[in-house]
């Protein structure tokens, strides 16, 4: 069911200042700036040869960014992203599971303009998943 690895994401207080140390400290290609209004993000993304890193910045005052910050004020790691062919079917197949799916359970279009699904990090081990259709 799970393909490849999409995106590792990590939340940081500061975009600008992240963009800054990706770009400028370690060389990496960074995209530019998108506020995701319907997330509660700003994303960046760096890409690498063979996955890419997002750069979460919250978006106003009701961002799960800003609750994930306020327990981590430096920033971390915040979930990894897993490509899927159906999410419909992932979905279903992982609920039958006992997994559990964050928000209503439907999908939300993501930063990519495709359909994403986040999963409880309670089940799976403390991190929080995210599932993209390709």
């Amino acid at each position: 069911m799970l393909g490849r690895v999409n995106h590792i994401a990590i939340a940081v207080p500061d975009l600008a200042a992240a963009v800054a140390s990706y770009r400028d400290v370690l060389g990496a290609r960074v995209t530019e700036p998108q506020a995701l209004p319907q997330h509660g993000v700003t994303v960046v993304f760096v890409e690498l040869p063979n996955t890419k890193v997002e750069l979460l910045e919250p978006l106003g005052d009701a961002s799960p960014i800003a609750a994930f910050l306020q327990k981590a004020p430096g920033g971390g790691m915040h979930h990894v992203c897993y490509e899927v062919d159906d999410i419909l079917a992932a979905r279903d197949r992982l609920a039958a599971g006992g997994a559990r799916v964050l928000g209503d359970g439907n999908p939300k279009i993501g930063a990519h303009g495709k359909p994403v699904l986040f999963l409880h990090p309670k089940d799976f081990f403390g991190t929080l998943i995210e599932l993209e259709e390709v």
